[in-house]
């Protein structure tokens, strides 16, 4: 893309992965001119993160995406343990979860990455937004009125705020000398490859115990694809050998699959398992988002998923800073809000790795929530136990025939009033309204959800909701 005419805009995305696209995405539906910059001249070929979790589907119902999503994957299959050319049992990688009606996405949704950024890009194409390719930011600048992102080519682009999703070795990053702490999870280097294999069921994960020390294989059939994602764990201190012919090698020699049976290497790469954290999300008009500010392991698919939500949590505040007037103080609950969650998530890939803890409840993020945010105001008198509160997530449900979820989707806030009287003057047309009575999973009271479906504010009566709305230029 030829971006001669876009050397302004309002946002600037910095990476072209899940992270980039789905935020811009979500400036694109709420109208605000933003552009996404990727330094290599195409997306993303590989499989790298190919899990998602249930919150994170229902990001992509939001977002308007999750039908393509699951068009394209597929369920994790189960996984067959292998020994001397025989299968020799079951291993089942997650908890078994059933959808519900409050969790209409229950279970982890298998589409290689390359296939994801694909569905994102078409959906970020079709709200006009725009993708610029070879175009690499070395470094940024800032002053009272924006940012300057300036190019490897010697250009400069200007915008009111840039947001950095440009992976774990984040160039933007690094310019504003954001540090970033870890540590090695596994010593072991480990191979990744997207390959086609001959003979080879698809009906299951194949797995390869190791015979000796660290080398372990798993052979992963990529759901929507002919291709098989092929895992090798290596000694620590080993080089990899990603060639062709080293693919076809380390495969012949842990399995029953012969070399000549790995037809086709579509793309490798290798990788040390770690995980860190950056110091700051946020510097001035500067956020981090995605791998960029937080690596992990790739045990238990958190990752990619805090990821996207890194980029659902900052996009509705954008918008609310540069269309609707909120005071750009609000963009400071980025990092308030986030930054925790992505330690959280940190320590929990970690766990999975070491075999602390199984692939379940905990890794699909349904439980995240945000009760100690500054943006979270609890004032009902009681709340029952178990009951949603203000900073959850707002659940999935049915009131009185109306759909929750078709209720949330899209870039507005909502109103439940469930069992209690709404406003008598409703809160303005910015802000649609549910009615009905008791509700399961919410009880009774007044629940204002945000456009990232957490409840932000909750009461039994309307009292201080219009004060609570007006910090973000909303309201009656």
């Amino acid at each position: 893309m030829n971006v001669t005419d876009a050397a302004e805009t309002e946002v600037l995305i910095v990476g072209a992965g899940p992270t980039g696209l789905a935020l811009g995405i979500d400036l694109a539906r709420r109208g605000v001119d933003a552009l996404v910059l990727e330094a290599a001249g195409e997306l993303f070929p590989g499989s790298r993160g190919k899990g998602f979790q249930p919150r994170t589907m229902e990001v992509f119902d939001d977002l308007g995406v999750v039908d393509a999503i699951h068009a394209v994957g597929g369920t994790y299959p189960i996984g067959m343990i292998w020994k001397d050319g025989e299968r020799v049992g079951e291993h089942h990688m997650f908890e078994p979860a059933e959808p519900s009606e409050d969790s209409p996405y229950n279970r982890s949704w298998m589409v290689p990455q390359w296939r994801t950024q694909e569905v994102l890009a078409q959906r970020l194409a079709e709200l006009g937004g725009r993708v610029a390719f070879h175009h690499e930011v070395v470094g940024v600048a800032q002053d009272a009125a924006g940012v300057t992102a300036h190019l490897s080519s010697g250009r400069t682009l200007r915008a009111r705020y840039l947001v950095a999703a440009d992976g774990g070795r984040s160039a933007v990053r690094r310019a504003l000398g954001i540090g970033m702490t870890g540590e090695d999870v596994d010593p072991n280097p480990t191979l990744v490859a997207d390959v086609r294999i001959s003979g080879l069921d698809r009906d299951n994960w194949h797995v390869f115990p190791p015979r000796e020390g660290d080398d372990l294989l798993a052979v992963c059939p990529l759901a929507g694809t002919e291709d098989f994602q092929v895992m090798a764990r290596f000694p620590a201190g080993s080089e990899v050998d990603t060639s062709p012919d080293g693919i076809r090698k380390v495969v012949a020699e842990r399995s029953h699959i012969a070399a000549e049976d790995v037809t086709e290497v579509r793309w490798a790469s290798d990788f040390r398992p770690r995980a860190a954290l950056a110091d700051r999300f946020r510097a001035g008009r500067v956020f981090i988002a995605g791998d960029a500010a937080h690596v992990h392991s790739p045990a238990g698919g958190q990752g990619l998923n805090t990821s996207i939500q890194d980029a659902y949590n900052l996009g509705w505040k954008l918008d609310a800073v540069l269309k609707a007037g909120a005071r750009a103080a609000l963009l400071d609950s980025y990092e308030e809000e986030r930054r925790p969650i992505a330690a959280d998530m940190l320590n929990l890939s970690t766990a999975v790795h070491r075999g602390e803890v199984q692939r379940g409840k905990a890794t699909r993020q349904l439980g995240i929530g945000y009760r100690d945010s500054s943006l979270t105001v609890e004032s009902r008198a009681t709340v029952d136990e178990g009951a949603i509160r203000a900073g959850d997530r707002a659940p999935d449900g049915n009131v009185d025939g109306v759909r929750l979820f078709d209720a949330f989707r899209g870039p507005h806030w909502t109103l439940l009033a469930l069992g209690v009287d709404a406003p008598g003057s409703g809160v303005g047309p910015a802000v649609p309204v549910v009615h009905g009575g008791a509700h399961g999973a919410y009880g009774t009271g007044l629940f204002l959800v945000r456009p990232d479906g957490y409840v932000g504010w909750a009461g039994d009566t309307p009292e201080g909701l219009d004060a609570y709305l007006g910090r973000f230029g909303l309201g009656a």
